[in-house]
């Protein structure tokens, strides 16, 4: 299947990576806010149990273990990891589902994800958002007071290869480095729009 295919409506999926504490959160935060009807995110897949209130298919794809490893074997995902026992994964389809609903499908993935989607036919486009300096991101990260110490650390330590990867020849297609969220936000948005 080609990139065509896939996204029959033009609309190219969005790849956004960068480290923890970078602002993405915050920067995707306004776009959905602003442009509402435009993106999307994929529903992912899980082989945790629903939490009440959670609808199948809509919050996830609640999926059994076995089922889960089938679509594994199949090479259904773009990426997935298991977290305290559950498996949690994206799915070619489920971007595709986005762009089939008319809107562009945004992926907040990390590194790995990053190169399973670059494997894929899905023709993403990549934003890599950065801070000013690793001096100023650990600032953030403790700033938020919501790690301990040995968060802090791994996460800081995370933060360095994703910014050896990032900054790497083609790793992404554009590189936002977020010391100013309103001036980062709108080359987001010029970037996006620019296709």
């Amino acid at each position: 299947m080609t990139a065509a295919t896939v996204t029959s409506t033009g609309k190219r999926p969005i790849v956004v990576f960068g480290p923890s504490g970078t602002g993405k959160s915050t920067l995707l935060k306004r776009l959905f806010a602003e442009y509402p009807t435009s993106f999307g995110f994929s529903v992912s897949n899980t082989t945790r149990l629903p939490r009440a209130g959670e609808v199948n298919h809509k919050d996830y794809h609640f999926l059994t273990r076995p089922e889960f490893l089938s679509a594994i074997e199949r090479k259904e995902f773009i990426e997935y990891a298991e977290f305290s026992g559950n498996l949690y994964g994206t799915t070619v389809q489920a971007v595709r589902d986005v762009a089939e609903a008319g809107k562009t499908c945004i992926l907040d993935i990390d590194v790995q994800g990053v190169k399973s989607v670059k494997g894929t036919d899905l023709g993403a486009r990549f934003v890599f958002v950065a801070p000013p300096t690793v001096e100023e991101l650990e600032k953030r990260l403790r700033g938020r007071g919501t790690d301990d110490e040995e968060s802090v650390l791994k996460r800081l330590e995370t933060a360095k290869g994703e910014l050896e990867y990032g900054n790497s020849e083609g790793a992404c297609d554009i590189k936002i480095v977020n010391d100013d969220v309103d001036d980062a936000y709108k080359k987001l948005v010029d970037f996006i729009f620019s296709e």
